[in-house]
């Protein structure tokens, strides 16, 4: 697709800040592994291994299909949790990591934003 047309919105991961553009139609996952960004964990894409763990701070999402109750419970979803792969967005959405990545995901911006890599070069 040389052009891509589709209605899109703004998708905004809160312990980066980085904000990609989504089709209204495709998963918040897709959205992103489109563009080539990696801010949401990815593994198997369809729902089944629980990796895009998110939770939805602002905005609302369109259900792509059903989420396992194996990776988001029901009082999870209730509190805004659902995965990346199983959701489009309807408004601009601002969503933060939630799942199994999130414990090594927040290190490393904690360490990438401490690290002074000038301090590094001798």
């Amino acid at each position: 697709m040389l052009f891509d047309s589709r209605p899109k919105v703004s998708v905004t991961v809160a312990q980066t800040n980085e904000t990609y553009l989504c089709a209204t139609k495709e998963s918040l996952l897709q959205g992103m592994l489109r563009l080539g960004r990696k801010g949401i964990p990815a593994g198997c894409v369809n729902g089944g291994c629980g990796v895009c763990k998110v939770r939805i701070l602002e905005g609302e999402t369109t259900p792509l299909g059903p989420v396992s109750r194996a990776h988001v419970t029901a009082e999870e979803e209730a509190q805004g949790c659902t995965l990346a792969c199983r959701v489009a967005p309807a408004t601009a959405v601002r969503l933060e990591v939630a799942g199994k990545m999130k414990k090594p995901f927040s290190k490393g911006r904690a360490e990438s934003a401490t690290a002074n890599p000038l301090s590094q070069q001798q």
